[in-house]
């Protein structure tokens, strides 16, 4: 059997966490058993889908690197398809034309919540002969769902599932406008793509009966299914905005790499080990559905940061860079007059988390700062550094090596003349050069801003420390 699954999103928002690792669990069930991935767009709720969102979910697939090898198919564009099946249906007495009005069916629903019952369709319409039937009067069109027996399935996480089909109503397929609704659209799609293994989120749990009972009624093979618990937030409650539940391309917007989602993701919920990090290449050798856990998972922003540095520090700079300058452009860093990019991403990377942080961090390498950061001035820019200050400075004016080894060799020196320890010396310089308290290796720090800029620097904070003494 060729392995075939499918991600199938409905355009109605953002492509959020939950949806991408579905994706991502799909698509590596097909690149594991070198089978095929199909994208397929479920944008049959008319009223609700839209192109800012269907565009979002392109987007959100490409930066993760989810390549489809099929679609993406768009159920709107399919409807003469569903429309033949229901015809088909309809013929073998497989559906019938349900005509009971809005008022009945509450009627009908309220009487049932008084009664303790289970909530659902009658079947008033079914038994209709052609001549009680009146085509021209609005109705719906529903699937005839077996009364007798039970329907069972080996879910591929959760185990055996079974439904007495008692408990299953007699399902609409196509509204009153005709349009085809979604669990109907599903099965044809996933018969007529040839989808062997459904792996979705288990808030489906209760369509997969329906929908198996339709795929036996089209005397086709059922496909394996596969349902993955839900995500929620560390403190057990259903993953919401603050918890993380955002666009994926805002994870983009945020500073993480896509990398980074990916191992993090495929981590939340599956298992190899004790293995944290892992390659693509790796999750698609060890990936199996067999280890997802049936419990749900709960999304940790501190072990997503953490992978993040991670991916930063390790990756090839060139790979960083692809992903660093779009936030170096929207931040307006110019990184053309200045130090190579390349040579700060593995020292800046220690220091921050997420891109974001490393594109405005290396901001002072290529761009003067108007002020000194408030905390870091009023702590080390104070009276007593402007003598180290006026002597690494008469220093780094005559120095013609410049270089990180020479120039922490002349902070050395300067610690020593002045009998004072290196930190006395140290930090009012590096708050003078990078207008705050954090940076590389200081003699690192000063090779790269360069000789100009962090004498004019140092001047800039002298006189800050004059106005300080005229002010005290």
């Amino acid at each position: 059997m060729t392995v075939k699954t499918r991600f199938a999103p409905s355009p109605t928002g953002y492509l959020h966490v939950g949806g991408a690792r579905t994706a991502l669990y799909c698509w590596l069930y097909a690149k594991k058993h070198q089978g095929t991935f199909v994208l397929r767009i479920e944008d049959t709720d008319r009223e609700r889908s839209t192109d800012e969102s269907v565009q979002a979910i392109l987007d959100g697939m490409q930066w993760l690197h989810l390549e489809h090898d099929e679609g993406p198919y768009y159920q709107t564009r399919r409807f003469e398809r569903y429309k033949e099946v229901i015809g088909e249906m309809l013929d073998k007495g497989q559906a019938y034309r349900c005509y009971c009005s809005k008022e009945r069916l509450d009627a009908l629903r309220e009487e049932q919540q008084a009664n303790k019952q289970n909530i659902g369709y009658d079947g008033h319409c079914r038994g209709l002969s052609e001549a009680e039937q009146d085509l021209s009067k609005p109705h719906v069109i529903r699937f005839k769902n077996p009364k007798e027996g039970t329907v069972v399935f080996d879910d591929l996480i959760k185990g055996q599932i079974s439904v007495n089909n008692s408990e299953i109503d007699d399902l609409i397929i196509a509204r009153t406008d005709g349009t085809p609704t979604y669990n109907f659209t599903v099965v044809v799609d996933d018969l007529d793509m040839e989808i062997t293994h459904v792996i979705r989120g288990d808030d489906h749990v209760n369509n997969t009966p329906r929908q198996i009972n339709m795929i036996k009624a089209l005397g086709r093979d059922v496909p394996l299914y596969a349902h993955v618990p839900m995500i929620l937030g560390d403190d057990g409650k259903r993953l919401s905005k603050r918890h993380g539940a955002v666009s994926v391309m805002q994870y983009r917007d945020d500073g993480y790499l896509p990398q980074a989602l990916l191992n993090y993701l495929v981590r939340l919920g599956w298992s190899h080990g004790d293995q944290e990090v892992f390659s693509v290449e790796e999750m698609i050798e060890y990936f199996d559905l067999t280890d997802v856990n049936r419990a749900p998972s709960a999304f940790n922003t501190d072990k997503l940061n953490w992978l993040n540095q991670h991916y930063m520090k390790e990756l090839p700079a060139e790979e960083v860079i692809k992903h660093l300058q779009w936030h170096l452009d929207q931040q307006a860093v110019d990184t053309s007059n200045g130090p190579n990019i390349k040579l700060l991403i593995p020292e800046m990377a220690e220091r921050v988390k997420t891109l974001k942080e490393l594109a405005s961090a290396v901001r002072y390498f290529y761009h003067d700062f108007e002020e000194f950061d408030a905390g870091a001035a009023k702590k080390h820019l104070r009276p007593v550094a402007r003598e180290p200050l006026e002597v690494i400075k008469s220093k780094l004016v005559q120095a013609n090596d410049w270089t990180a080894e020479s120039l922490h060799s002349l902070v050395s020196a300067t610690a020593e003349e002045l009998e004072i320890g290196m930190g006395k010396v140290g930090m009012p310089l590096r708050v003078a050069v990078t207008g705050a308290g954090m940076s590389p290796d200081l003699g690192i720090t000063l090779e790269w801003i360069g000789k100009e800029r962090v004498l004019n620097r140092i001047e800039k904070a002298l006189a800050f420390i004059a106005v300080r003494e005229a002010q005290a």
